[in-house]
């Protein structure tokens, strides 16, 4: 059963105000239109040459309207073609209708799949590796020998420390198969124009053109802030600082490139210093949408402890469907079990309610954070110093994402679109004339048979629609009775057609019999 006290939370109107009645009509309110209003703005006055250009404009709106109501839209053979022609021209046509048909939905189908791929934005993970390296320069065991003569032993040298940061995306082994897989392509393709020189063959063109590289994305594209801080109290630091920052300058939306202050793959910087010193590389990660970190509640309903605020809501529709929770008359209900319990903290909610009601159980996700101990000592700087290495994951778009979307935003669709349309409609003009040609055909070959005969029935036919333009038509249309078409019985009269049958099986059915 739904929770009744969470009806008037979720259909909650605001209380009306009570209606002022009018001291002179103290029974209720006033009823009927409105006092007119004039407009305050009166409309332009159109020069004669103004209301002439508006009629003919709207009088070729209307010729348009009139053509377009005349095209022809039918592209179906009407039946009986195919028994006056000779061969089989009308199933082969019929046959191409049928692909034609069954290759539009194909067409259609993968547009709307490649359109919900596109809105759907699926993410791909790859590792970036961070390499964090430091440099040492005028330290008091890298100084020259001083001179015994001299009153002042200070070298007039602060000893500084240079720290490098450095990441690269790394590259998968699903890349590594793609390049090979078109390698071994190109080298096949090769292999075929060779054979086509020498068979004197031209060689034919390559169908599949190879795509343009993509820019390779660096190391700010992935992170909003990267933070530098020491562990050591800002009285020690010699140069009495504490943390670095670097922070993405703003982004201009739908730009396909960062900034060029943006846009690296190592930062750097220098500080003066003659110990070492630990410290804490912070990297803000800067993803759209946002992940968000799910509570602990939450996490064991999606079996993730990350997520976006989307995904979240559908893993618990999911869920929801799953676990068989939804109401059976009210589908926008949801009945809580022991998990969803734990997160809602009700016994039932409405599933518009769901996205506000989990955003206590959503944080920002904390940085990524790198420890690091910048080394000045002698013995680390001795040999070539290693770096420090770190492997992180980073999300990346569906490289597909872009060529799908250009699809759907291909400047040829339209006009191949067009070119299509113009085709359609010669072809149903065509079915038109083929159409009237047996309609023709139909009636001189009716007219052979029995040209008496049929020239009284069509004689007769004229006689009836006349009578019914002009009005002058009594009961049944104005038929003769009399005539001899209407005396002659069998399957071959009048009677034993097709519509008399019909007319009579629904008068017996009007009439109940």
């Amino acid at each position: 059963m739904m929770n009744s006290s969470m009806q008037p939370q979720y259909r909650g109107h605001a209380q009306q105000p009570p209606v002022q009645r009018s001291p002179h009509n103290p029974t209720g309110p006033r009823r009927g239109p409105g006092p007119m209003i004039s407009s305050s703005h009166p409309q332009p006055t159109l020069t004669p040459a103004q209301a002439q250009a508006q009629q003919a404009a709207a009088a070729q709106e209307r010729e348009l309207a009139k053509r377009r109501s005349r095209k022809p839209t039918d592209k179906n053979i009407p039946d009986g073609v195919e028994d006056v022609i000779v061969g089989d021209g009308v199933k082969r046509y019929r046959e191409l209708r049928d692909v034609e048909r069954k290759l539009d939905a194909a067409m259609m189908r993968k547009r709307l799949d490649i359109q919900d791929s596109v809105n759907r934005n699926v993410k791909r993970y790859k590792t970036m590796r961070i390499w964090i390296s430091n440099t040492a320069e005028n330290q008091p065991w890298q100084a020259n020998s001083l001179d015994e003569n001299a009153f002042d032993f200070s070298t007039g040298i602060e000893a500084t420390y240079k720290v490098r940061i450095e990441g690269r995306l790394l590259d998968d082994e699903d890349d590594n198969e793609l390049s090979d897989i078109e390698d071994s392509e190109d080298e096949n393709a090769d292999k075929d124009d060779d054979a086509m020189d020498e068979g004197n063959v031209e060689p034919k063109s390559k169908a599949k053109a190879k795509l343009p590289p993509q820019p390779r994305k660096k190391l700010p594209h992935f992170f909003k802030s990267i933070t530098v801080e020491f562990d050591r109290s800002k009285s020690l630091q010699p140069d009495a600082t504490t943390q670095i920052e670097w922070k993405k300058p703003p982004h201009q939306a739908g730009a396909p490139n960062l900034t060029l202050a943006a846009d690296f793959d190592c930062l750097e910087f220098e500080r003066k210093g003659d110990e070492n010193i630990n410290c804490t590389i912070n990297l803000v990660r800067d993803e759209n949408p946002d992940r968000l970190r799910l509570s602990k509640e939450l996490a064991e309903v999606l079996d993730t402890d990350e997520e976006t605020r989307a995904g979240v809501v559908m893993g618990i529709w999911e869920y929801v469907k799953t676990m068989g929770l939804q109401e059976d008359e009210e589908k926008r209900g949801v009945r809580c079990d022991e998990r969803l319990r734990a997160i809602f903290k009700q016994e039932a909610v409405y599933f518009p309610q769901i996205p506000e009601l989990i955003l206590p159980h959503l944080s920002p996700l904390p940085p990524l954070q790198l420890p690091y101990t910048i080394r000045v000592d002698p013995t680390y700087h001795t040999s070539p110093p290693e770096p420090t290495i770190y492997d992180v994951r980073v999300p990346l778009d569906d490289p597909l994402r872009t060529q799908m979307a250009s699809v759907l935003s291909s400047p040829t669709y339209p006009t191949t679109l067009r070119a299509l349309t113009a085709l359609d409609e010669q072809l149903a003009t065509l079915v038109q004339a083929i159409a009237h040609s047996r309609a023709k055909h139909g009636f001189f070959s009716a007219m052979g048979r029995d040209p008496a005969g049929f020239v009284r029935r069509w004689t007769s036919s004229q006689k009836r629609d006349l009578e019914v333009i002009l009005g002058e038509a009594g009961r049944g249309g104005g038929e003769d009775g009399a005539g001899e078409e209407w005396r002659r019985g069998g399957r071959e009269g009048v009677w034993g057609s097709e519509g008399v049958r019909e007319s009579v099986g629904l008068w017996l059915a009007k009439s109940g019999r």
